[in-house]
This record gives C-alpha cells, sequence and structure tokens, in this order.
C-alpha cells in the first residue's frame, strides 16, 4: 500500500516504521528539525524491545509533492486539525481512505467538515509513544492497538486493506463492529484521566491512593459515560468496572498527556477532552458539573507557557 502519515507524531511515526518494514510505501508529512531528523538519519522506534530504523520513501513537509495515496493515518493534535486536514487534500484520490486517531471523539465529524465525506473513516490508538528527540519515536509499555472503521460501520476493501497491513507489520488491528462504541471507550477513561492527572498534577499512583482523588476521577467516568449513553453509544452496562481495572493495570507513574504538557509549558487539547465532554452533555441537555471544573481549573494553561 501507499500510505501517508500526516503529524508523524507518536502514532504516526510508530506506525510509519512498521508499515515501512513490513515492505509499504511510506511517506512521512513532518516538519522543522523533526523532518531534517527524517531525511538524515530515519526514522526511529525505540522500544522495550529494541530500536528499528527506516527510511520512509519520502520525507516531506509538502504535500504536493505526494500525490495520492491509499490511506491517511491521521495524527496530531486536536487544535491542529483544521491546518493539517487541509494538507491531505493533495494526496486524496476517489477511494484514498483518511483515518484519524485523536483524543476525544469528534475528530472524524470535524475532518469530515473539510475532506471529502466519502474519505473519512473512524479510528481509536491505544498506545503510548511519544517524539523524544527529532526523528525518535520512543514507545513506553508493550500495548498498541488501532482500531478503524468507516464512519458508519460498513465493510470495505479499504478499510480490510488498511487492518491487514497493520497486523502483518506486527502491530494490532482488532476488527471491532462499532466504532462509536470504541472510541467512547476510550473517551469515558481518557477524559477523567486527563483531567484528573493535569488538574491534580498527579499520577496514576496517587489517584489509587488518595481517595478523594479516586473518588473524583471515579465520577468523572461515570458522567462521560452517561453523556455517551446519552447521546444513544452502546457503552458496556459495566465500562465504569473496566475503566477502574484498567487504572489498576497501569504503572504508578503513569500520567495523560496533557498532564506531560502542562508540566512542559505547551498547549492543552482540554477543549476536545473535558470541553469536549462538557459541550457534548449540553447537546443533550445534561450538566456536567465533574468535566465541567475540570476544563475551567484547566483554562489559564491552554494556550500554554
Amino acid at each position: 500500500m501507499r500510505i501517508a502519515t500526516v503529524g508523524t507524531g507518536g502514532i504516526g511515526g510508530f506506525l510509519a516504521v512498521k508499515l515501512a518494514n513490513a515492505g509499504h510505501e511510506v511517506i512521512t508529512i513532518a516538519r522543522g528539525a523533526h523532518l531534517e531528523a527524517i531525511r538524515a538519519q530515519g526514522l526511529q522506534l525505540q522500544s522495550e524491545t529494541g530500536t528499528e530504523i527506516v527510511h520512509p520513501a519520502l520525507a516531506t513537509d509538502s504535500t504536493d509533492d505526494v500525490g495520492p495515496v491509499d490511506a491517511i493515518i491521521f495524527g496530531v493534535k486536536g487544535d491542529a486539525l483544521g491546518a493539517a486536514a487541509k494538507t491531505c487534500l493533495p494526496m486524496i484520490g476517489p477511494d484514498t481512505v483518511v483515518v484519524p486517531f485523536l483524543n476525544g471523539v469528534e475528530a472524524a465529524e470535524r475532518l469530515a467538515q473539510i475532506l471529502p465525506v466519502q474519505s473519512v473513516a473512524n479510528g481509536v490508538a491505544w498506545i503510548s509513544t511519544t517524539i523524544s528527540a527529532p526523528g525518535v519515536i520512543k514507545q513506553t509499555g508493550d500495548f498498541h492497538s488501532f482500531i478503524f472503521a468507516e464512519r458508519d460501520n460498513r465493510s470495505s476493501a479499504r478499510i480490510e486493506a488498511l487492518r491487514d497491513a497493520i497486523n502483518a507489520s506486527g502491530s494490532s488491528a482488532p476488527d471491532r463492529q462499532d466504532i462509536d462504541k470504541e472510541l467512547w471507550s476510550k473517551f469515558v477513561l481518557f477524559a477523567a484521566l486527563s483531567g484528573v492527572t493535569a488538574a491534580g498534577r498527579c499520577t496514576v499512583g496517587d489517584i489509587r491512593s488518595i481517595p478523594e482523588l479516586a473518588s473524583l476521577f471515579k465520577s468523572a467516568v461515570s458522567e462521560t459515560a452517561r453523556i455517551g449513553r446519552a447521546h444513544g453509544v452502546a457503552l458496556d452496562a459495566d465500562i465504569e468496572e473496566q475503566v477502574w481495572s484498567s487504572m489498576m493495570a497501569f504503572p504508578p507513574q503513569a500520567r495523560a498527556s496533557t498532564a506531560i504538557d502542562l508540566e512542559h509549558g505547551r498547549p492543552l487539547e482540554i477543549d476536545w477532552v473535558s470541553g469536549a465532554a462538557v459541550r457534548l452533555a449540553a447537546e443533550v441537555g445534561m450538566d456536567a458539573p465533574v468535566n465541567s471544573a475540570l476544563y475551567a481549573v484547566l483554562l489559564p494553561h491552554k494556550r500554554g507557557r
């Protein structure tokens, strides 16, 4: 397949390495020092099993150089979606599929307002990665699962082809029947983890060991699950218990990316996490006091230091 990664960050970079090493033609869209490092020394993926290095078929900051591709792996921060989506237009052919892997549950709908509707699929990534240095992606933990589908869950050859490619590359792209359920299942966890670890400047270990933080976290989980169900999402009846079980398995020092961005003075994508929960609650006539409070506490830091 001919595959482009738009935002060759933690998610796009991981998949770029895996897919290129599996023999696919991978084009990495990047910029600045990250792009120059990829051009000079290749794209590196560091994990507990070692380091993999690939030299993409093309590394560029201009999508005008690319031409149509089979698939676009779209992974940027929520605030960058609009500008990044426009750069995809020169790469979209009649059968191109754009798979977003962003935090939150609104990315596909937002993309469909900019890109051809028929090109946009939906997806959710379960992986912990970051750019540790220009040209270097670091994976923490051994989980890496990419769930995606057409927005209406129908079967399609292009989704099956990309799923097969990722599975054959040594990563995981399981077949799921309800993409909205998958997105919201992660959102229920991530909205709580993002809001609490950032607002509380704390870790998963703190949430587990401090009863007041645990209560706040569980309240955020329950509230976000209620919002999803009010939107008609078929979340599991025990989603709250599933999320808490997941928290028991996380490393105690773990934090959401929002907390890490806050620590480093970077802009926060809270409009697409806690802020999205508040907005989506209002759409169905609900209040969201827990997410509203977390959003308000983080708002002064929204634009970074």
